[in-house]
Formats: C-alpha cells, structure tokens, sequence
C-alpha cells in the first residue's frame, strides 16, 4: 500500500528530506567558506546579527484549511455564544435565533474538525492528539474543546435534526430530547468562548516574532473577530424585527472590537520594527490593510438608518446582506493575514533576534 504524502514526511522512497533540508546540501566547508552563498548573504546582512542571513526558525507548514479553520471555528463558536444566550433570556420572540445559532454551531463544528484532518492528512493524527490531556499545550486544550463543543452542539441540535429527518418520538422521549438539547445548547456556548479565542493563545505561544510580539493581542483579536462573523452569517436569516435588532446591535459591538484590537495589536508587535514588517507589505500587508478597509466599510453599513426615507427601498433591502458580505471577506482577510504575516515572520532572522536582543538590553 502506496503511503500518503502531505509534505510533512520523509519520502519513504528515496529518504529525502524536503523544504529547508535543501540547504544541507553543500559541496566544499571550509574556515573561508562555512556555507556556500555566504558571501552574497554578508552583503545583506551582517554575520554579528544573524546565523549568515538563513531563518533561525522552520516557516510554518500550514495549508490554507488553517486559516479556514481559524474563521469557521470562530464563527461557530461566538454562534454558540449568541444562541446560548439569546436561550438564557427567556424571550420567545427569539427562538428562531436560538435554533439558527445551534444548527450554525454544529456546521461550524463539523466542517472544522474536516479543515483540520485534511491539513494534518489523515484522520489518525487528529484522533491522535485526544490520547493525552495537557493543560499547558493550547493545542491540546483547543482539540478538546472543539471535541466536546460539537459533541455539546449535536445534542442542542438534535431536536431540529429529527424533525426535518420527518421524525414523531412520543411526547415522553421530545421532552427529554428538548431538556438535553437545552443542556447541549448551554454547554455549547461555554464551550464557544474558548473556541473562538484559543487559536490566538496558540499563534501566540510560538516563537515567530510577529505572533510572539502581539500575544496581548491576537487572543481578543480572534474574539472580536468571531463575535463578527457570527453576526454577518445570522443576520441575513433573522425572520423578525427583535432577531434583527438584536443582531445588529452584536454586529456593532464585534466590529468595534475587531477594529480598536487590529490597531491595538499594530501598536503592540510596532514595539519592534522587524517583526512588525510584514503588517504593512507584501501579500500579508495586503491582506491585512484588505481587512481593515473590509470591517470599517461594513461597520459604516451597518450604522446607516435602515428604516424611513433614509435610504431608498432597494438599498434598505440589500443593506444586511451586504454588510454581512463584506464582514465576512474581512473576517477571512483577517485569518490569512495573520498566518501569511507568521510566514513572512519565520523568513527574517532579524525579526527574530532583534527583539530578543532588545529584551536582554533593557534588562541589563
């Protein structure tokens, strides 16, 4: 049986390590010449600042299924978040919400663990990861979260799933169904604020400089962030006046939030320079300015009247679905800014040693 390959493994065949295994191939070492294209990389970059100009880090190896990932488990989770409490309420006005958030809880949850098994390359790495428990590994603790958070999902969910399945379970069996799919739902959206913050705690963890330098602020970042995802995605669907306010009042607050913590993590990871660098060029410059101009615009669509003769009919009837366009694309800009910014990050050796140096500086 021919073995699977995703880029991570050493080719059973021919037992060559691929990506930066690339630079041990070397000819001739010697005191003048430890590494071939030394000569180039001095004129860069000084031999007193970097290991001759090569990466001291590996570049991050994720495929774009991670800041997928990154999106939709956010999303499900602040979905969570919202039915839970639109729950807890009371008000029956929004029962249509509630069923809507725990059925976009259980999607997110499932279509998340599929963006993670097809970046890992097979289902036994991630059933591998829940053979131990560790309290300090974010990862460990997000791929226990997401596991109980759709478990919690699917049985909030369970109801709606047997009724439009044409399912009668007898009155005995729909009450306890409802009484665990109230629990579920509960269980759900506590579940959902872990999980729409910890893969911020998880960049944040590594030694890639530009994630590294903006640990204060990539977990609220990723929050705020979900918190507007999840409003772009129910808002459209509201089937009344209540549903409506109150999701355009979520959407306001989440966008503010992801703006004021975008610019509170510019000026957190701008303490250095270096590592700052990708924020403002290159694809990752891009996307990031890309998001940035994408939440603004669909905040500014959000805040116009939408009743009255404030705007035309045609507008007053497009304005959600376009504003939730457009919160949308900026959540995803969002998510692979930050991942190409880690990438852009690992490349430069100076990103990497310069704050360090600095730190030792100010301590002496």
């Amino acid at each position: 049986m021919k073995a699977q390959r995703d880029g991570r493994d050493i080719d059973p065949a021919v037992g060559v390590l691929r990506g930066e295994g690339a630079l041990q191939r070397v000819k001739h070492l010697g005191p003048e010449r430890p590494m071939p294209g030394a000569d180039r990389l001095r004129d860069s970059t000084s031999e007193t600042d970097t290991y001759y100009g090569l990466p001291a880090l590996k570049e991050p190896v994720w495929r774009a299924s991670i800041p997928a990932y990154f999106y939709v488990g956010g999303l499900a989770g602040a979905a969570a978040v919202l039915s839970a409490a639109a729950q807890l309420g009371g008000d029956p006005r929004l029962r249509g919400l509630v069923r809507r958030g725990r059925l976009l809880a259980l999607g997110g949850a499932a279509v998340s663990g599929g963006l993670l098994i097809e970046d890992l390359g097979r289902p036994a790495r991630f059933l591998a990861m829940l053979r131990i428990f560790r309290p300090s590994s974010p990862m460990s603790v997000g791929t226990w979260v997401l596991s109980a958070f759709g478990a919690a999902a699917a049985a909030a969910a369970l109801p709606q799933a047997l009724g439009a399945a044409g399912a009668r379970p007898s009155r005995a069996i729909g009450t306890a169904l409802e009484q665990a799919a109230a629990l579920g739902g509960i269980a759900a959206g506590l579940l959902g604020m872990p999980l729409c913050g910890y893969t911020g705690v998880l960049l944040a963890n590594t030694a890639v400089p530009v994630w590294q330098g903006a640990h204060r602020t990539l977990p609220p970042l990723f929050v705020s962030a979900a918190a507007s995802s999840a409003q772009a995605a129910l808002e459209p669907l509201a089937k009344s006046e209540v549903e409506a306010r109150v999701l355009h009042r979520f959407g306001v607050v989440g966008k503010l939030a992801e703006l004021a913590a975008m610019r509170a993590l510019e000026r957190e990871v701008g303490r250095s320079p270096r590592a700052a660098a990708p924020l403002h060029r290159g694809v990752a410059g891009a996307l990031w300015k890309s998001a940035k101009a994408l939440t603004a615009a669909s905040l500014a669509l959000t805040l116009l009247p939408g009743r009255g003769r404030a705007l035309p009919v045609r507008l007053r009837r497009w304005k959600p679905l376009a504003a939730a366009a457009l919160a949308t694309a900026g959540s995803l800009c969002l998510r692979f800014a930050v991942v190409e910014a880690g990438r852009a990050s690992a490349r430069d050796p100076r990103a990497t040693f310069e704050p360090q140096r600095a730190r030792l500086a100010d301590r002496g």
